[in-house]
C-alpha cells in the first residue's frame, strides 16, 4: 500500500530537475503506465463485471473525496447521460447520511479511494456495506481499505514522475466503464436522444459554426 505525499513525491521526483528533463521523465513514465492500463484492461474483467453490477442496480451512488471527488463527479455525469438513479454523494445535495438512512434493495455504491486514502470515504463506505449495501470500489493497491468489502473491486495503477498521483489510468478505466455500463443498458440509446433534445431544447451549447 503506498501512501507517499505530495512533498515526498516533490522531493523525490521534481525538486532541482529542469523542465526540459522532468517533461521528459513525466511522458515516459505515462507512456509506460498507460500502456500497463491498456495490457491490464484487456487481460482481466473486473471493468465488466463492476459495469455488470451498475447496470443492474435501481440506484447507483458515487462516492469519492478529495483528488477522487473529481474522479467520481466524471463517472457520475457520464452514466447519468444514459442512465437515471446517478448519484454524486456530494455532502451537499446528496448527504452521506442520508444515503446511509436510506439503504434498499437493489442500491449500489461506487467509492472511488486513492492513495492516500480519505478517511471519510473509507467511513461510510464501511457504513454503508455494514447496513446492507453492495459496493463496487475503484482503487489503486490490492491492499487498500475497502477492497475485502467490495463485491466487485477496480484495481488500477497511479504511479508518477511528478508529485501529484497519475490521472491517466484511472480515467481509462473510468472511460472504459461507463461505456459497457451504458452499452449494456437497455434504455440509454432513448434516454441519449431524450437529452440531445433537451439540450438542443435549451440552447445548452454553442455552436461551432
Amino acid at each position: 500500500m503506498s501512501a507517499s505525499s505530495p512533498s515526498e513525491r516533490f522531493e523525490r521526483n521534481v525538486q532541482r530537475r529542469s523542465a526540459n528533463v522532468l517533461k521528459q521523465r513525466v511522458l515516459d513514465q505515462q507512456r509506460v503506465e498507460f500502456e500497463k492500463a491498456l495490457a491490464w484492461a484487456a487481460e482481466h474483467d473486473a471493468i465488466e463485471r463492476a459495469a455488470a453490477r451498475i447496470v443492474s442496480a435501481r440506484r447507483r451512488y458515487l462516492l469519492g473525496n478529495g483528488k477522487s471527488r473529481t474522479y467520481a463527479a466524471l463517472l457520475a455525469t457520464d452514466l447519468s447521460a444514459g442512465l437515471s438513479g446517478v448519484h454524486l454523494v456530494d455532502g451537499a445535495a446528496v448527504r452521506p447520511l442520508d444515503v446511509l438512512a436510506d439503504i434498499r434493495q437493489g442500491d449500489l455504491m461506487v467509492a472511488i479511494v486513492m492513495s492516500r486514502y480519505r478517511r471519510e470515504t473509507v467511513s461510510v463506505a464501511e457504513a454503508y456495506v455494514a447496513h446492507g449495501g453492495e459496493l463496487v470500489l475503484i482503487t489503486d493497491a490490492d491492499d487498500a481499505p475497502l477492497t475485502a468489502l467490495a463485491s466487485t473491486r477496480i484495481v488500477i495503477g497511479t504511479d508518477t514522475a511528478s508529485y501529484a498521483n497519475s490521472p491517466t489510468s484511472v480515467v481509462l478505466a473510468l472511460h472504459l466503464l461507463a461505456t459497457l455500463t451504458i452499452a449494456s443498458s437497455k434504455g440509454a440509446g432513448r434516454r441519449l436522444h431524450d437529452r440531445d433534445a433537451l439540450a438542443a431544447e435549451l440552447d445548452l451549447y454553442v455552436d461551432p459554426t
